[in-house]
């Protein structure tokens, strides 16, 4: 059995070396005077991919197929998706999706 120690000091190692991870990107922005537009456009589609790599694994199964077409999670990903289409907004993308999901779950 690992002891709690251990758990401990392995929870301290990975939170600072995420802190360290991070705070070396905000040290290197500090250095230049401005973020070259090549990078502000990549850091654009930083929310849409991360959004996407939260969402599709829960809409797929094990064997790579999608879930049925009644399932709730497949209702709010499709909402979210036409919310993506229709406006820019993340907010709104999450608000939509979130909120047709739950009242998708509700009602069974």
């Amino acid at each position: 059995m690992i002891e709690q120690e251990m758990v401990w000091s392995a929870i301290g190692l990975i939170a600072v070396g995420t802190f360290a991870i991070r705070g070396s990107f905000i040290g290197l922005f500090s250095l230049i005077d401005a973020v070259p537009a090549r990078i502000e456009l990549v850091l654009g589609f930083v929310p849409a991919a991360v959004l996407a790599a939260l969402a599709i694994p829960s809409i797929m199964v094990a064997d790579g197929s999608f879930v049925g077409v009644t399932d709730p999670r497949l209702i709010g990903g499709a909402a979210a998706a036409v919310t993506t289409i229709i406006t820019d907004n993340m907010f709104a993308i999450i608000t939509v999706g979130m909120g047709v999901l739950l009242i998708a779950t509700a009602l069974g």
